[in-house]
């Protein structure tokens, strides 16, 4: 059992793939921050623990992030336990998923088009990149799962059409809010079961193509 656990290989490739990896983003993200002046507190601890606050302040929020990670890890998942039997074109479109989703966890976690980028230059990236996938693997999306895709598109640019426009919307902003982020959840819930049947998909005539 011991000359198991201690398997060369296993050990070369466990800290060379991972533990190298978490240790030099781990030094780096606290060497960084740090020089920009915050302090190892504020680095290391959750913001509830900090401020005190609820441990579920901003609770369907953070499922959100979830989502978007999840939907990154699936895709990653599957290409790299199906490369044999997974086309070129299924390849690509996991790929394009992948960078997707994750793109948008980033964005949903720092809050990138409500502070750091013009919102709506990245919606319109958002848009153009969803459309391009669609255009480019029409029929495959179609014969996997066209439904899902396609709603899950439409909750997610009413999500950003309601963030757009929300001041010109005669409600009052919580319930705006709701809707929004409503549309916004149920989108991103879509996106990770899509993902998953993109995954796991059985390779056909169709998708070959």
């Amino acid at each position: 059992m011991l000359k198991q656990i201690l398997n060369g290989r296993r050990m070369l490739i466990s800290l060379s793939a991972v533990v190298l990896p978490a240790l030099v983003f781990y030094s780096v993200a606290v060497l960084v921050l740090r020089d920009a002046g915050f302090s190892l507190t504020e680095i290391l601890r959750d913001p509830a623990q900090q401020s005190g606050a609820s441990s579920f302040l901003g609770f369907v929020s953070n499922i959100g992030v979830w989502l978007w990670v999840s939907s990154f890890a699936i895709c990653c998942y599957s290409l790299f336990t199906r490369p044999i039997d997974m086309t070129r074109g299924r390849s690509e479109l996991m790929i394009l998923l992948a960078l997707l989703s994750l793109l948008l966890a980033v964005d949903d976690f720092f809050l990138l088009h409500e502070r750091y980028v013009y919102q709506k230059g990245i919606f319109l990236f958002y848009a153009l990149c969803a459309l391009t996938l669609a255009a480019r693997h029409f029929r495959r999306i179609i014969e996997i799962d066209g439904f899902s895709f396609a709603l899950a598109g439409v909750l997610l640019a009413s999500s950003i059409i309601i963030d757009m426009e929300q001041r010109k919307i005669p409600f009052e902003y919580a319930y705006v809010q709701l809707v929004e982020e409503g549309c916004k959840f149920i989108g991103a819930s879509l996106w990770l079961f899509f993902c998953g049947r993109v995954g796991s998909a059985p390779m056909s005539a169709v998708a070959q193509h």
